[in-house]
């Protein structure tokens, strides 16, 4: 649930901060005061994108935080722990947009991407436009929304999942269909892994070749280092470190009876010289290793060059020539048993074909038995909001199953009557953009609640509407309060009265600047506000008794 939110120079915002409850929270205000400014800033909170032009005129940045108490939100608790962006039993989002376009976010204080935002918020807010009936005029979104209304995830799965599995099987069958007589390709792939399994193309035998071409290019030098490390660790000049440690120590320990503490350095020296000693051996054997050899050195080279060479010739680094050749094998393999392999495929296809259409056919029916739940929901809501006698059906239409179908056998497409005796018609070809609006609202409230997300914002979804249909639409997302957050940007009383707190927005001028401002209604202030939103500028007596009336209706 959201607690808190605060916005610093967005837009025409300077700065406000919000506080929300339970229940349902309604927001008002004049027409272009920035009322919808507040669902814009949880969009940006939730990860969409936003130009410069967001930010406030004069404002280096524009700065949105949110604020959500996880207790109703388990999903979103649980993709922070999976996340590890979790920070006990809240949640904070932050986002920042500069005046050059660039924007940052963070998750209870860690940085975020834009993609972990929207992912996040998608489990804890959905946001519902004022526009969103054109969305429900494509019939894919028709069948998402009976999918998402009968709660059909699991069904849906088993058919991509089944869809997945038999075009992968149909992909497969085509490449071996297409290639035809594979004999020269089989040859070739011959004649390839024969020139490539003449040379050890594994990664650790090239490094070790690598290893050796390198030795043997400095032999001199490090035949030179070695004598010159063996001369001073080994040797018998008075330089040599053995003689200077003896010869140290024999010093120190002369002294020891004077200071106790030299005890400790004839230790250190001793150790230093039994390192010393190991030391000498091991470039002993080192040196024993070397040899400046020049055909040693050409084979390594020509080994090397032909590692190149091959690499070359299959446009693959040396190192990769190993998986290359194990891929061309893999395939050789894949074309001698070709025809076998298409054998077993057609029985694989055919079984494949026939359990998605079990899915499919499990999927058909629920969907056979939501549309009717939603047809009848519909229509009930379609005669509340003021539409005697009109009508609204989900007709499923057949689609051809000789193909692998992820979204199952069936298309949806929504019909409604908008009068009795009138056949019912597309949702897409209804004429009327009221009537449009109307029913798009009935199919939206029918289907309100289906989302898991504990805060749902309606942004004047109310549009087009008036009167007795308005305080209908109210009473239902006053009762949607009940069950989860409700925040309502709306321009209608009826709507506004329902409400379980109300903010409301004004804008005015400063120092030649439009800012706005946004402020809690107690009792009297709100009743005050929706005889505003009844009887316009000039506030009469008639209205705030009905505004009283209002309230008290829904109270």
């Amino acid at each position: 649930m959201l607690r808190r939110l605060s916005i610093k120079d967005f837009a025409v915002v300077t700065q406000t901060e919000l506080v929300f409850g339970t229940g349902m929270t309604v927001i008002s205000g004049e027409t272009g005061a920035g009322k919808s400014l507040l669902v814009d800033a949880l969009g940006f909170l939730s990860g969409v994108r936003a130009d410069s032009g967001m930010v406030r005129h004069g404002a280096t940045r524009a700065e949105l935080d949110a604020e959500f108490d996880l207790a109703t939100a388990p999903r979103a608790a649980d993709w922070l722990q999976a996340q590890e962006f979790d920070d006990g039993d809240g949640c904070q989002l932050r986002r920042t947009l500069r005046a050059d376009g660039g924007s940052r976010a963070w998750i209870n204080g860690r940085p975020a991407t834009l993609s972990q935002l929207a992912e996040l918020a998608g489990l804890l807010v959905g946001i519902h436009g004022q526009h969103e009936h054109q969305a429900l005029l494509s019939r894919p979104s028709q069948l998402a929304l009976l999918d998402a209304f009968g709660r059909h995830d699991a069904p849906l799965a088993a058919v991509r999942d089944a869809a997945a599995q038999w075009a992968s099987l149909l992909r497969e069958h085509q490449q071996l269909s297409g290639a035809g007589n594979a004999s020269d390709r089989r040859d070739w792939l011959a004649h390839q892994l024969t020139e490539l399994e003449r040379e050890s193309l594994e990664p650790e035998s090239i490094a070790e070749l690598d290893a050796a071409h390198r030795r043997q290019s400095h032999a001199a030098g490090l035949i030179s280092a070695c004598d010159e490390g063996l001369l001073a660790l080994a040797g018998d000049e008075p330089t040599a470190l053995p003689i200077v440690l003896q010869r140290l120590r024999g010093t120190l320990g002369r002294l020891q009876a004077h200071e106790p503490r030299l005890a400790e350095v004839d230790a250190m020296l001793d150790i230093a010289a039994i390192q010393v000693d190991e030391a000498a051996a091991l470039l002993d054997r080192i040196r024993a290793d070397l040899d400046v050899d020049p055909a040693q050195f050409d084979e390594v080279e020509r080994r090397l060059g032909r590692l190149h060479e091959l690499g070359r010739k299959h446009r693959v680094t040396p190192a990769g020539l190993g998986g290359h050749r194990d891929a061309l094998a893999a395939e050789r393999d894949a074309l001698e048993h070709a025809g076998e392999r298409l054998a077993v495929l057609d029985t694989e296809i055919a079984i494949a074909q026939s359990g998605w259409c079990d899915a499919a056919g499990r999927l058909s029916k629920a969907r056979a038995k939501t549309a009717k739940a939603l047809s009848r929901a519909t229509t009930a809501l379609i005669e509340e909001l003021g539409m005697g006698g009109g009508c609204f059906e989900v007709q499923l239409d057949p689609v051809t199953a000789d193909a692998p179908d992820p979204q199952g056998a069936e298309r949806a497409e929504f019909l409604v009557s908008a009068n009795a005796g009138q056949p019912p018609r597309a949702l897409r070809k209804v004429a009327s953009g009221g009537e449009l609006s109307r029913i798009s609202l009935a199919i939206e409230v029918a289907a309100l609640g289906l989302d898991a997300v504990p805060t749902m914002v309606f942004d004047e979804v109310d549009s087009g509407i008036g009167g007795a249909v308005a305080e209908v639409v109210g009473r239902r997302l006053r009762a949607l309060g009940a069950e989860r957050q409700v925040l309502c940007v709306t321009h209608l009383p009826q709507v506004a009265a329902q409400g379980h707190a109300h903010y409301r927005v004004s804008k005015a001028a400063s120092d030649g600047v439009t800012q706005s401002a946004v402020s809690a209604l107690d009792a009297d202030a709100r009743q005050e506000e929706i005889a505003r939103m009844l009887g316009g500028v000039e506030v009469s007596d008639e209205a705030r008794a009905a505004a009283r009336k209002l309230l008290a209706g829904a109270a």
